[in-house]
């Protein structure tokens, strides 16, 4: 007899989640609900979600591929779980943005350009061919002259080669694989046509065109070493066919841009298209002038056409701009390099993807989707959030901001701490449930910091004159310097190009310290430890108490396990099957060799005896505690004054999310002076309390001699600032506008004002 156990298909069981600072938890998630995960910055929200239930749904999922498709999926670890059940396929909706690559629009990335290129190849005049002619990615109808890139890439030939050297000679032509025995330099040295131990300078005028412009010709009588199907090729058609016009040039930037001069593709106008493509049209309008449209435009463009032809296309056209629309993205133009969007956009471009996809029953995960946004938009994202929902799917959503927890269905708060002193569940529950939980979300996710008393008034201006950037009409403003200012607006109104303008005009950029949230030269050997320049200090300590060499104490040195070299893991290619990854038996992961882990150091303050892996592993708080009243509680005080005390001294910062990376910058700044910090947008990624942290420390900034500018939403930053500008009214051409210049409270005698009426609630 059979026995049969239903398992409730209505949520997902997770049981024993220890990933990271996890401690054992265990939750059942509802399905078809959208369930937030809030807590302070660092308490295990992401571990959770993004490590553990989103890294086992696509692993099972990758799994279910053969071997040999597997090894061009992505990666992910195996999360520390004892279990997950009801688990659907996850899609993850982050704000990492799409890989780089200069030939993909906001139309190619949301599928709108194929059915563009559909649709001109139906109803425009003249006719000049099927979809595949509209596209610049394809022969028939990229320009011949930038091969659809829409820029020339310019090569100077004298930084490409050294004229005052031979072929035998080494470094003659400054790329990968063209020096001496390289096999791009073999297609020179091996053809026969050239003296190799003859100057470049000194070649006829009849070898240096063959050497430098000779199109692919078939070699005669070529030596005995020439490929035999081989056919020779000038150096400069070969670097424009093979590597500046193609993924190479991308993939190698750093080495090939030094080279280049950059511009607009004279022949095609930047439109990527031939000439010939470029004649058919709809409505007086090609495909390059409608990608051009702003989003909202287009979409009025589209509804407008009459053509029996474009009816289904219409309908499929529209409700994927609407969608981009609705979530706050219309200013955006098709033609609009992914490559320049923030993470933000970049997320809700993901999102309005799937707003219309007929997928049911699917996992829907994303991180922080408010990142960026005004009030306003947050509206529009909620509603895109519900028709999630409501065709039938489930959403996580890792969030800080009221208005987004709000809309939940459930609510799991995690903390009440970050790092160690995270990871439990402090409350699970609806909206109103949260407000009376006294955790630190519920205590503060209605309260509103008042606008401040007694606003400075700054020592000085600098002015602003005819700000032109991007989308700005010819703003000009003062800015006070000695004050805490808040640039606000809604997202695309021109904020950031305002405060670029500021950068390029102010007369000393030395004086000017710009803290994007762009990475800071991440890789997984820099820590917080070597950023902070005390993990050399720490050697130091080890090697004074011993007597021994610094080196004796770094895994990339002396101190290096001998079995997995300072790597901590043993990989094992498996063919084209995923390597496998296991710890080093030797060190157990810790990376050293036994003779370094058998020195101990003793802090004198806490009485503690740790060996140099553990003094390395420490978090930032408990690692100022052990070095207290030495050079290293000095250096990490400003990461416990900007709320990272939870980081690990060795934690790769690539691990980082861009708010961390951020005030991670702005730590190795604190205690200058007459500096003026222009910040974007901190509060992205930071819970309430996090936020008030902050505030208070900008505002210290300004007491000790500086100016601050944030780029920010934060309706508690903007009360709590002594200058407020507001950019808008709208986003795009729409937006670019200055609307209000002034104290905070000031903002309610601004009618055209888009924020103050957020101020209020």
């Amino acid at each position: 007899m059979r026995i049969f156990v239903l398992m409730n298909t209505d949520t997902i069981r997770i049981r024993g989640a220890r990933e990271n600072n996890l401690r054992d938890l265990s939750l059942d998630i509802p399905k078809y609900k959208i369930t937030v995960f809030t807590g302070v910055s660092g308490s295990g929200k992401s571990s959770l979600v993004l490590d553990t239930i989103a890294a086992k749904s696509r692993r099972e999922l990758n799994d279910t591929f053969p071997t040999f498709v597997q090894q061009y999926l992505p990666k992910y670890g195996r999360p520390k779980v004892d279990e997950i059940e009801g688990l659907p396929i996850a899609i993850v909706i982050d704000q990492k943005k799409p890989a780089q690559n200069s030939r993909s629009t906001v139309g190619t990335y949301t599928d709108i350009y194929a059915l563009l290129r559909l649709l001109f190849s139906r109803v425009g005049q003249p006719f000049v061919g099927y979809s595949d002619s509209f596209s610049f990615n394809h022969p028939q109808g990229s320009c011949p002259r930038c091969a659809g890139l829409g820029e020339i890439r310019e090569l100077d030939i004298h930084k490409l080669v050294d004229f005052d050297k031979s072929l035998n000679d080494e470094d003659t032509i400054h790329y990968i694989a063209f020096g001496k025995g390289g096999w791009r330099w073999i297609r020179y040295a091996h053809s026969g046509l050239f003296d190799l131990d003859k100057k470049i300078r000194d070649y006829s005028p009849e070898e240096l065109d063959l050497f430098l412009n000779s199109p692919q010709i078939k070699l005669k009588n070529p030596p005995s070493n020439w490929p035999r199907t081989a056919k020779y090729e000038g150096l400069i058609p070969r670097m424009y066919r093979s590597i500046i016009n193609s993924e190479e040039g991308l993939l190698h930037a750093a080495v090939l841009n030094p080279m280049l001069t950059m511009g607009v593709c004279p022949d095609c106008g930047g439109t990527r298209l031939n000439p010939r493509v470029l004649t058919c049209r709809i409505d007086g309008r090609n495909i390059a002038e409608v990608c051009a449209m702003p989003v909202s435009r287009l979409n009025a463009w589209i509804a407008a056409l009459t053509s029996p032809l474009a009816a289904d296309l219409k309908a499929a056209i529209g409700a994927r701009l609407t969608a981009l629309e609705e979530i706050g993205l219309g200013y955006l133009s098709l033609n609009r390099p992914v490559g320049t969007l923030s993470g933000g956009e970049a997320q809700r471009c993901k999102i309005a993807k799937y707003i219309n996809s007929s997928l049911a029953d699917v996992l829907y995960i994303l991180d922080e989707p408010s990142v960026g946004l005004h009030p306003r938009d947050i509206e529009r994202l909620q509603r895109s959030v519900r028709r999630l929902r409501d065709a039938g799917n489930t959403v996580l959503l890792v969030e800080h901001h009221p208005e987004m927890i709000r809309i939940a269905d459930h609510i799991v708060d995690l903390g009440p701490g970050p790092g160690i002193d995270g990871g439990r569940i402090l409350f699970q529950g609806s909206w109103d449930e949260l407000l009376q939980s006294g955790t630190a979300t519920g205590r503060l996710v209605e309260e509103r910091l008042p606008f401040k008393t007694a606003p400075r008034g700054g020592n000085g201006v600098f002015r602003v004159e005819n700000a032109s950037l991007n989308n700005l009409q010819d703003i000009s403003v003062d800015f006070p310097l000695g004050v805490f200012g808040v640039v606000a607006g809604v997202a695309g109104s021109g904020k950031s190009s305002l405060m670029a303008c500021f950068r390029q005009q102010y007369p000393d950029p030395e004086q000017v310290i710009y803290i994007s949230q762009k990475n800071i030269g991440v890789s997984l050997r820099s820590t917080p430890g070597t950023y902070m320049d005390v993990a050399g200090d720490i050697r130091k300590a080890f090697a004074r108490a011993h007597h021994l060499k610094e080196a004796y104490f770094t895994f990339n040195g002396a101190g290096a396990c001998p079995v997995c070299g300072g790597k901590g893991v043993i990989v094992s290619e498996m063919a084209f099957m995923d390597a496998i990854e296991t710890t080093c038996e030797a060190c157990g992961g810790l990376r050293y060799k036994p003779e370094a882990l058998q020195y101990k150091l003793t802090s004198p303050a806490t009485g503690e005896t740790l060996d140099i892996a553990q003094a390395m592993d420490l978090s930032v708080r408990l690692a100022s505690a052990f070095f207290a009243g030495t050079v290293i509680e000095k250096k990490l005080r400003p990461l416990v004054d900007v709320g990272l005390q939870y980081l690990h001294l060795n934690q790769a910062l690539s691990t980082l999310s861009g708010g961390e990376l951020q005030r991670l910058k702005l730590a190795s700044y604190l205690g200058v002076e007459n500096k003026i910090f222009i910040v974007d947008e901190p509060t992205d990624g930071l819970h309430i309390q996090d936020i008030r942290r902050i505030i208070a420390l900008f505002d210290a900034l300004v007491s000790q001699g500086n100016t601050v500018y944030m780029i920010e939403h934060n309706l508690d930053v903007i009360r709590s600032a002594d200058f407020l500008l507001e950019l808008g009214p709208g986003a795009g051409e729409t937006g670019g506008r200055l609307l209000y210049a002034g104290r905070p409270a000031g903002l309610r005698d601004c009618p055209a004002s888009v924020t103050f009426p957020y101020l209020l609630t």
